[in-house]
């Protein structure tokens, strides 16, 4: 790899941001050196290419620093233009995509999130939140998938597909922790099947952390959280 076109992403392993720039690097065939943060003790590089939020994911290509997942995707979409393409051409779509993307990430993911944190009554109202989320994401994704079963390979993903995988294909995971269902393909046939395409592409199975590994992590932020909560 030449200097001119050196690609270095700082991340974190669990990082859902950072698997999301991860994938689409891997996807579009993007050679990369990839540095593994330890977010309790950041290496000056990060802080140096990311004084504002100083926190991964970073993409460095060319020696100019980018920050924020969204953004690097998109930065990555118009830098490296070969298939797969993440974002439509016609404004319309690219708006559409960027507004579910915009729900997944600062409403559906939140939740997701609160509900590992709480337990009893508080954890019961976020699950229902979080259902009613689903739901609104049920209704909205019946325009990217008319025929209710959506088909997705290396080469028709998309940036929508890659927020949702990172966000939300964790759900095996969270299930084994918590006990609990929460996307159910009964309640939620369109957003299972979606996720279930998205976990079978060779790129994500290949490049998901081992399943014992995720599992002590999401325990580690469940007990670490209902302790602080407790004290």
């Amino acid at each position: 790899m030449g200097e001119e076109n050196k690609v270095i992403l700082h991340g974190m392993w669990a990082s859902p941001f950072s698997k999301r720039v991860e994938l689409a690097l891997r996807l579009k065939g993007v050679r990369f050196e990839y540095v593994e943060e330890d977010l309790g003790n950041k290496t000056p590089q990060l802080l140096q290419y990311n004084p504002v939020y100083k926190k991964v994911p970073v993409l460095v290509h060319n020696g100019k620093p980018i920050a924020e997942s969204l953004v690097i995707l998109e930065y990555i979409d118009e830098t490296w233009k070969n298939s797969p393409q993440l974002l439509p051409v016609d404004p319309y779509k690219r708006a559409k995509v960027r507004f579910w993307t915009s729900f997944i990430e600062q409403q559906l993911f939140k939740t997701m999130i609160t509900v590992i944190k709480t337990d009893g009554e508080a954890q019961e109202k976020v699950i229902k939140e979080e259902l009613e989320k689903l739901e609104v994401l049920e209704e909205g994704m019946k325009e990217f998938f008319p025929d209710g079963s959506p088909s997705i390979d290396s080469e028709n993903v998309g940036l929508l597909d890659l927020v949702f995988c990172s966000s939300v294909g964790l759900e095996e995971i969270r299930k084994e922790v918590l006990g609990i269902q929460i996307i159910d393909p009964e309640k939620t046939p369109l957003i299972f099947s979606w996720l279930k395409a998205i976990n079978q592409l060779p790129v994500v199975k290949e490049h998901t952390p081992p399943h014992d590994k995720l599992v002590a992590f999401l325990k580690f932020i469940r007990e670490n959280a209902l302790n602080s909560s407790s004290t």
